[in-house]
């Protein structure tokens, strides 16, 4: 399988979807190849060690960039500290699928954990210019880093408008982590006959998820997408560069062949798309303690995610009238906001988002069995397919 090919251009395609892209449904929980010493304690603590390494080896790169590159320049310190917390303080979902992406293949090797960890540069590149887009206050129940460089900046008494200035710098720090992610992957010390194995999947990710931010700007409640045009901006903007493309890309580093790289392709692909639904879940009903951002803030930017579109295709008529009378509210109030959450529920949009979620893992876990896997990759695939979809924030 070559990247940029779709699960749903492939044969393979009839096995694990079903109509409005529904799945078939294997028992919750099971995943091949459980292998002795490979359970979910085991899975844990491998997880939090590639957290914490892949979190040192990137606090390090960060830091010697920014005294190579942002040294000298007025607010460096402050620019400095900001992208060294920020970077460094996600859930590494992603360096951790590529990581296990070279497992299928190969085995640990600190050059490829370096590798894997420049992934997580690309995704603070879309963070940062996400939150702009989206004019988003927060991140990780903190101030987003836009806000954090207005709020600098007028601390500094500079001229200009301080909001201006924190977005387009933002949008300007998220480009130099995106620099700064190949530089990182080139100078890994992973040999250039590995490197030149990934880069075609390297290539593929950031393509797709720059395609994906510009579909996901036109994708408005308000303009009545389907269901299944929400999950092509889904598989595009978040699903492919969370789990499938690292993943790949892991396994391409390693050498692996085309079975497991088509058995990762489909497992990724199901396990991405379970993913986004889980956020757009919470994006309505989470709580802001534990999401770390607005409560209902995807109802307030009419964003057209799964439970939203779901829920009006569901609708009775009064019902989708409602929901339009809601969508059509250019700022809507609080009290809006909850009446569209519990307007969302009685549809029946959130029992089917969750079916939808249940029915990909599923899949996707049975899909692992004939690629030959090694037991505790096959293991922590599946373990971790459960853990990212079922989760509060």
């Amino acid at each position: 399988m070559q990247p940029g090919q779709l699960v749903t251009d492939s044969k393979r395609a009839s096995t694990v979807r079903d109509g409005d892209a529904h799945v078939a449904e294997v028992p919750a929980g099971h995943y091949p190849g459980r292998a002795s010493g490979s359970g979910p304690a085991e899975v844990t603590k491998w997880q939090e060690s590639v957290r914490c390494r892949s979190r040192a080896v990137l606090a390090g790169f960060v830091s010697d960039r920014c005294a190579e590159h942002v040294q000298g320049v007025p607010g460096a310190r402050f620019v400095t500290d900001l992208l060294g917390e920020f970077v460094t303080g996600g859930k590494y979902v992603r360096s951790t699928f590529a990581y296990l992406g070279w497992l299928c293949g190969a085995a640990d090797e600190d050059a490829a954990l370096r590798a894997a960890a420049s992934v997580e540069l690309i995704h603070a590149f879309a963070l940062l210019q996400d939150d702009v887009m989206d004019r988003s206050a927060l991140r990780r129940g903190r101030p987003a880093v836009h806000v954090a460089l207005a709020d600098w900046h007028r601390a500094q008494g500079l001229a200009g408008d301080a909001d201006r200035f924190g977005e387009s710098a933002a949008v300007l720090l998220g480009d130099l982590c995106l620099v700064w992610a190949e530089q990182m992957l080139r100078g890994s010390g992973l040999s250039a006959a590995a490197l030149a194995q990934g880069w075609p999947w390297w290539d593929t990710l950031r393509a797709e998820l720059g395609v994906g931010q510009f579909a996901d700007l036109v994708n408005d409640a308000r303009l009545r997408p389907t269901v299944d045009q929400v999950l092509d901006v889904t598989r595009r903007k978040s699903g492919n560069y969370t789990v499938r493309r690292p993943l790949e890309l892991g396994a391409a580093l390693a050498g692996c062949g085309e079975p497991v790289l088509n058995a990762l392709g489909t497992y990724g692909e199901l396990v991405g798309e379970a993913f986004q639904m889980r956020d757009d879940v919470l994006g309505v009903f989470g709580r802001p303690a534990v999401t770390g951002k607005p409560a209902g803030g995807d109802l307030r930017e009419h964003k057209a995610t799964t439970v939203v579109v779901l829920a009006r295709e569901l609708a009775t008529p009064g019902q989708r009238d409602r929901l339009d009378r809601l969508s059509g509210r250019e700022s809507p109030a609080d009290a809006e906001v909850e009446q569209w959450r519990c307007l969302i529920e009685a549809t029946g949009a959130v029992a089917g988002a969750e079916q939808m979620i249940r029915n990909r893992v599923s899949a996707a876990c049975a899909g692992l069995g004939g690629a030959g896997l090694p037991g505790f990759a096959a293991a922590a695939l599946g373990e971790l397919a459960q853990r990212l979809t079922d989760r509060a924030g």
